[in-house]
């Protein structure tokens, strides 16, 4: 039973046993009240009456008379004159009975009032005894009637104390709802603070609670950054904070793999050319300077990716960029104008620049060895100069004016289509739910697009929010033909758009049965960017029952209050932490950690991108709930 209820309780046997004392006291007062005056009027009556017959000649008819009539006025109940001898010679009784009083209350109040008695004298001689009885049935008619008033007066009163017992009790237990509230989200994995109230216990109550809150967080953001500081020196340059050759080779593997972009990019590679030269010209913190500025023009990009490969060779990755040749003019020429001026005058001679075409699915090996062959061409052409290979292009092509028709067309003839791939639960491989890649056929025979080759243009064109309630309706529909749990993903444009989020929850709301068993994933750049758009549909999604999570996760790292804020259900990590865990002693140590925390924040933590099965034991042992990837793939069409 909740306090609110208790209190009511508490109020209303409180008030029952103040209306049941005053009752007693009242009922029992008034009747002592009125037995007192019948008493009086019994001995007053049976006096005067008494001594007017005594006044009188003793013919019977005439005392009869004389009775008769004020048994009549009098409201007796009896009147009665014995003889001397005990000879009744006049008697007269009321048979009626009393009028609106039940009959359950005269039994439980019955009045006690002696008979009124005196007697007649004839001269010096006493002629009889005179006993009478008033009538009480008046007397309880009025014990009656003030009950019953002092009932109504208190169902009044009771009603008014209610309304007003009701505003003060929201009032004062205002802060304690703030307190549930407060202890509902800990238990949603939401940290929040609340106002402290002028009440002193619920001051002292509040304290605890928000001092408690404010401990979680500080003890989440010291754990938080001691794991981005050691994903910093795992994966990152010391000296030019890019990611370092084990790390960026990761994410390129991913990228020239996974769904997330395009089937096309570009890789550009610049190589200083003697880096122990230059140690010797500009001095070893001189050198380090140079490093540190180029990195830092590398990392400049919002959607690229940088990676320093060896000692003077740097990578950058182009996922969206098909041409190779322009993605090196266009860093080239940066180069040239931020970065080549500051250390020409001592080093004219600084770099070789070249940029390949990868595809995907190409091995990770031959992209390489594709580069190191520019890089040999570039040297012929002079330093501080460019080299592309010339490619052909295969990738599909279609004018920017018709991608708009094209996707409004698949979403209504049912040109996308899921590609479902399995979650697993440890080496055991128990499935935990399916994950759903979204598919676009351009023509009947066309081979199927991923979301990487489209997705770009519809953010463009604003069209991820009609593609994303698609999608969503084909999970509900599988849903409907399958067992288990289903998950998609929603574009990060998506969840900007008001109008789709409501969407979304009217497409949720009409399904009850099946939306429990769906789960909603975003991409962790999109939640960063969009943070309270994300916050609003997870409280929303929530409330329906459906579970929420965070894709890619690892690659902005959130802020752990925030993340504690939004009451996730799991978190799947980038798969750039997850590829070669098996050697990467420094990667393993800070997934452990991460999962540590998540589980503290009770979400799940699910591995994406695992290669290889002999990887799912290890990802287990570390702490993560769920696998993901090539190696536990298997795919379905929905």
């Amino acid at each position: 039973m909740s306090l609110v209820k208790q209190l009511w309780l508490a109020i209303t046997l409180v008030m029952l046993s103040a209306f049941g004392i005053s009752l007693v006291v009242n009922v029992y007062s008034s009747r002592q009240y009125l037995e007192q005056q019948l008493q009086i009027k019994n001995i007053d009556n049976a006096t005067s009456l008494a001594l007017s017959l005594s006044q009188m000649e003793k013919d019977p008819p005439t005392l009869e008379l004389m009775v008769s009539s004020q048994f009549d006025i009098g409201h007796y109940r009896f009147i009665r004159i014995v003889a001397p001898s005990g000879q009744t010679l006049i008697e007269k009784n009321y048979e009626g009975k009393a009028v609106d009083v039940p009959q359950w209350f005269v039994n439980l109040i019955p009045l006690r009032v002696q008979n009124g008695q005196a007697l007649i004298q004839e001269g010096w001689k006493q002629y009889g005894t005179l006993t009478l009885a008033s009538h009480d049935q008046y007397a309880y008619k009025s014990l009656w009637d003030g009950t019953r008033q002092l009932l109504i007066w208190f169902l009044l009163g009771g009603l008014l104390t209610g309304l007003l017992g009701m505003t003060l009790l929201r009032f004062i237990t205002r802060p304690l709802l703030d307190v549930v509230a407060q202890a509902q989200a800990l238990a949603e994995r939401r940290f929040k603070t609340v106002n402290e109230p002028r009440t002193p216990e619920l001051r002292a109550v509040t304290r605890a609670m928000n001092h408690m809150v404010g401990l979680l967080k500080t003890m989440f953001a010291e754990e938080a950054q001691r794991l981005e500081t050691l994903r910093d020196r795992v994966n990152h340059d010391a000296v030019t904070g890019l990611a370092n050759r084990e790390y960026f080779l990761s994410q390129l593997g991913e990228i020239m793999s996974g769904e997330q972009h395009g089937s096309t990019g570009s890789l550009v590679i610049i190589r200083l050319d003697d880096l122990n030269k230059l140690n010797d010209k500009l001095g070893h913190q001189g050198a380090d300077r140079l490093l540190r500025s180029l990195g830092d023009l590398l990392h400049d990009g919002q959607q690229d990716y940088a990676g320093r490969l060896k000692g003077g060779e740097f990578a950058v990755v182009y996922p969206s960029q098909d041409s190779a040749a322009q993605a090196a003019q266009t860093l080239h020429a940066r180069l040239l104008q931020d970065w080549l001026p500051q250390w020409q005058a001592k080093c004219p001679d600084l770099f070789h620049l070249v940029a390949v075409r990868y595809q995907r699915h190409q091995s990770l090996g031959e992209l390489l060895a594709q580069a190191d062959q520019a890089l040999a061409q570039a040297q012929a052409k002079g330093q501080n100069n460019w080299h592309a290979p010339e490619e052909g292009s295969n990738k599909l092509t279609i004018p920017a004016e018709q991608w708009r028709s094209l996707l409004t067309d698949a979403i209504r003839v049912g040109r996308l289509s899921l590609a479902w791939f399995p979650v697993v639960k440890g080496a055991q491989g128990q499935l935990l739910h399916r994950e759903g890649s979204l598919r676009l056929q351009t023509e009947t025979a066309a081979p199927l697009l991923t979301a990487g080759d489209f997705l770009p243009m519809a953010a463009k064109l604003k069209l991820t929010a009609p593609i994303d309630l698609e999608v969503v309706r084909m999970a509900l529909n599988g849903l409907r033909g399958s067992s288990g749990d289903m998950a998609v993903n929603l574009s990060s444009e998506s969840i900007t758009d008001f109008s789709f989020r409501n969407q979304l929850g009217e497409l949720l709301q009409a399904q009850p049965a099946l939306r429990v068993r769906l789960l909603f994933e975003v991409p962790e750049f999109g939640v960063a960017r969009h943070f309270e758009a994300f916050q609003d549909l997870t409280q929303r999604l929530k409330s329906l029952g459906c579970r929420v999570g965070i894709k890619y996760f690892g690659q902005n790292f959130l802020e752990s209050g925030k993340l504690a804020s939004l009451g996730l259900d799991y978190i799947k990590v980038d798969p750039g932490y997850v590829r070669g865990i098996g050697s990467h002693s420094g990667n393993q140590e800070f997934l452990t950690g991460l999962c540590t925390m998540a589980h503290t924040l009770g979400m799940l933590v699910i591995a994406a991108g695992v290669e290889q099965g002999q990887d799912l034991a290890l990802l287990e042992k570390l702490g993560f709930d769920g696998m993901t990837g090539p190696g536990v793939r298997r795919t379905d069409q929905v």
